[in-house]
């Protein structure tokens, strides 16, 4: 049975270690999303780093998930006090209950205040992958089908909702997500 792999990535406009009011609104707004995705239908895992702090991504024990690594357009800080973004890598059991968790609930009301937080980059900020059972997606993978999509648009490869994919590589469309195809 295969897994849907999510790798999410925002440049934020403010170094995480920021200690003004929107990095804080930030941050407590992500801690409620992540409690309340993960207990949502369908979601799977994410990855966590063991032990890691808060704005802690290139020195943290991811385990299995890998070596944190970030998209080439990616030009801000590296470090404790300089890194200026959020990523997630997550697995998911389908399309439909990865769009259900992030178009409903906290999440949505996180999307609505996006640019509050988020640099417009012009580049993709996320991008789908199917994968094998047993498979834990890295970081490294992620990174590679962010940069793909940007490079070729949607394929089997890397996907968004717009333009899916099932995980025989046909062209699919769930019911309320993205464009009729052949019309």
């Amino acid at each position: 049975m295969s897994r849907l792999a999510l790798y999410t990535f925002g440049v934020l406009k403010s170094p995480l270690a920021d200690s003004g009011p929107v990095t804080r609104e930030f941050y407590g707004i992500g801690e409620a999303v992540y409690r309340e995705i993960g207990q949502q239908p369908g979601f799977l895992a994410r990855a966590e780093a063991a032990g890691g702090d808060r704005g802690e991504f290139f020195e943290a024990d991811w385990g299995a998930w890998g070596e944190f690594t970030v998209p080439a357009w990616y030009v801000k800080g590296r470090t404790r006090e300089t890194t200026a973004l959020a990523a997630t890598l997550s697995l998911w059991n389908g399309l439909r209950p990865a769009f259900e968790a992030i178009y409903r609930g906290l999440h949505r009301e996180a999307l609505n205040r996006r640019y509050d937080w988020f640099e417009r980059t012009g580049h993709p900020n996320y991008v789908f992958w199917w994968i094998s059972d047993g498979v834990t997606p890295t970081w490294r993978d992620g990174v590679s089908r962010l940069e793909h999509l940007r490079d070729h648009g949607s394929a089997p490869h890397a996907f968004t909702f717009h333009d899916s994919f099932a995980p025989d590589g046909t062209a699919t469309r769930v019911e309320g997500i993205g464009p009729r195809r052949g019309c």
